[in-house]
């Protein structure tokens, strides 16, 4: 077992993951903060709670203020696109999301497809 580190001020990492949480940050935020993976902070949480015998809180994902589904696509999709991103500054998700937005509201699916199906 490891000596506690003094964290943000807190005497250890848990104790600074714990006051951090109490502020509404997630996982991936606090990880970044103190500069430890999110597996981290997952894990001294759960160690926390087995030591106070109660158990670690179930943490739902922060409600999406914006209308979006995940679209899933091939790497080898990602790795093409990947150039074109990087020429305009975007991540490929990005320059997905553009182009998907592109195609639909300049309604361009029968010019892009010109699979016939236009009927």
């Amino acid at each position: 077992m490891s000596s506690p580190k003094p964290t943000l001020g807190f005497p250890t990492r848990t104790a600074a993951i714990e006051h951090l949480r109490t502020e509404g940050m997630t996982a991936a935020q606090i990880a970044r903060k103190i500069g430890i993976d999110v597996k981290s902070v997952s894990a001294l949480e759960a160690s926390a709670a087995r030591k106070r015998g109660t158990e670690r809180p179930i943490r739902q994902a922060a409600p999406s203020t914006a209308k979006q589904h995940t679209v899933c696509a091939d790497n080898d999709v990602l790795r093409a696109l990947r150039p074109h991103a990087a020429r305009r500054s975007l991540s490929v998700n990005a320059l997905i999301r553009l182009l998907l937005a592109t195609v639909a509201d300049d309604d361009l699916v029968d010019a892009l497809l010109d699979d016939g199906e236009a009927n």
